[in-house]
């Protein structure tokens, strides 16, 4: 009995294939490089923004296949479902990029051509204003400070007393056994009172922990003592 092999990729042409995408890859090209170009922190990763270039070029392969047929995109659904990603997301606004190249990939692949650019063209533009104008940013800078001390002994009404002294405001947020029971590190967040640094908190937080290890971290910046 003969295989009766059918080729439905007659229900587009290889010019939509070339424009679908050619056009994901110019857009989510230029969505990795706005998140590059505003990305502030230091957990900035190469194979991340190389990731969402594919996936925009993925979802406009996707919804080619899919097309208008029902059957097709649920099978696809189910397919789909056994892939599981196990990399954490590092920050919020990386979910944000990968559902922008999703949906500039769905626009492409379903010959949305118009809305794909204009709604990654926009959509960058906001980034870029947002991020050169700083909007939403917090004018109080806080601080987390961890304090190790030995088990033994009343550390915690020494360490509140300096920072009482050097912080307008303090929460304790975490307290844990470390060293097998050896020392004791309580995490605290802190905001800092005007003219107090975190080495003068770090200095006097020294004196008062009997020479453990005293850590600020910043923003950006970790100090040690």
């Amino acid at each position: 009995m003969p295989f009766d092999v059918q080729d439905l990729s007659g229900t587009f042409s290889v010019g939509d294939i070339a424009i679908a995408l050619s056009l994901s890859f110019v857009l989510s090209a230029m969505i990795g490089w706005v998140y590059r170009f505003t990305h502030r922190n230091v957990s900035y990763s190469q194979s991340y923004v190389q990731t969402l270039v594919i996936l925009g070029m993925l979802i406009a392969l996707i919804m080619l296949v899919v097309g208008s047929n029902i059957a097709r995109a649920f099978a696809l659904v189910g397919a789909l479902s056994v892939v599981r990603f196990r990399n954490a997301i590092k920050e919020t606004r990386d979910v944000g990029f990968i559902f922008l190249v999703m949906g500039v990939g769905m626009a492409a692949g379903t010959r949305f051509y118009t809305l794909a650019i204009v709604a990654a063209v926009a959509i960058c533009l906001i980034i870029l204003v947002m991020y050169r104008f700083n909007w939403f940013a917090s004018s109080i800078q806080r601080q987390v400070v961890k304090v190790q001390v030995p088990p033994d002994g009343d550390y915690t009404a020494h360490i509140q007393d300096v920072l009482i002294a050097h912080t307008g405001e303090f929460e304790l947020v975490s307290m844990e056994s470390i060293r097998g029971g050896a020392l004791t590190e309580m995490m605290y967040t802190v905001r800092l009172k005007k003219g107090h640094g975190p080495g003068d908190l770090i200095t006097a937080l020294g004196e008062r922990t009997g020479g453990q290890r005293v850590t600020v971290l910043t923003g950006y910046d970790q100090t040690d003592l």
